[in-house]
């Protein structure tokens, strides 16, 4: 079986669901997921597990994340994006200019409260916020906290400007467009998007579906770099995989790739001094 990352470039009008359902097919396989779903109207980078891969798909989930997204003014549609129904419109209005848009979002940088879109996939009692809002159901979206380490204009056009968005997990972009609109008086919506990296996922790296086959796949150590490398004893490593603690004299760490040699074992966690297993390979 093949196990590893695949570094796919979606495409757009693709969910990230039916880009899994392709693996699948593709390597004849079940044993396939993402991490990040991108939007149906998204393209960019997907990072795709295969087999035993699988099992590390979590590891990602913290990975920073870099996205390009033109943002159209004039109208903001319930969705936040051009696939909804537009609920505010203006036709006569001048774009603002770069020192508006710079002051603008240098507000957004650090950590901020963003509520998500009500078309979004979050789950709401039990049900999925999309499939509420489709049924026109009153609810509130909750806000959350999220990180943007960094975000810069592109560029100007007559009705729309292009960002860069350098972001922490559960960050929605179409949010993001909306919140921009409000802090220039705009009515905003995200007419593109392209996701750019995913942690050690680059664009430029990228294979699309039709560029696939077994030398894609990329080795699951070298896709968890931002987690710590720790080399285990060779005379401890029954002892990691069956779970049982390894004394060390280190400092408390979430997570790390742990190695023998050059043989990748899994994921492991120190507590207390005492590093154990989260995920064997």
């Amino acid at each position: 079986m093949n196990d590893g990352f695949i570094n796919l470039n979606k495409k757009s009008g693709m969910t990230s669901h039916d880009a899994v359902n392709f693996v699948r097919k593709i390597f004849s396989t079940r044993k396939v997921g993402h991490s990040g779903t991108l939007d149906p109207a998204a393209s960019g980078v997907l990072p795709i597990a295969v087999g035993r891969a699988t099992k590390f798909i979590e590891y990602l989930a913290d990975s920073q994340k870099i996205y390009r997204a033109e943002i159209l003014f004039g109208i903001s549609t319930d969705s936040g994006d051009l696939d909804g129904k537009i609920i505010a419109q203006n036709t006569d209005f001048s774009m603002p200019t770069v020192e508006n848009f710079n002051s603008a979002l240098k507000n957004f940088i650090g950590e901020i409260e963003q509520t998500p879109p009500k078309f979004s996939a979050i789950k709401i009692h039990g049900q999925k916020a999309y499939d509420l809002a489709r049924k026109n159901l009153n609810f509130d979206m909750p806000s959350r906290r999220i990180k943007i380490f960094d975000i810069k204009l592109i560029s100007i056009e007559k009705t729309s400007a292009t960002i860069e968005i350098s972001c922490g997990k559960g960050t929605y972009i179409r949010s993001l467009a909306r919140d921009l609109g409000e802090q220039l008086n705009l009515p905003a919506t995200l007419k593109n998007l392209t996701r750019l990296q995913v942690g050690n996922f680059n664009l430029s790296d990228a294979s699309t579906l039709d560029e696939l086959n077994t030398e894609n796949i990329l080795p699951v150590e070298d896709c968890l770099t931002h987690l710590p490398a720790f080399f285990l004893p060779e005379h401890r490593i029954k002892a990691f995989l069956n779970g049982l603690p390894t004394t060390i004299h280190a400092a408390d760490e979430k997570f790390l790739r742990i190695f023998s040699g050059d043989k990748f074992l899994g994921v492991g966690r120190i507590e207390q001094e005492n590093l154990r297993s989260s995920k064997i390979f």
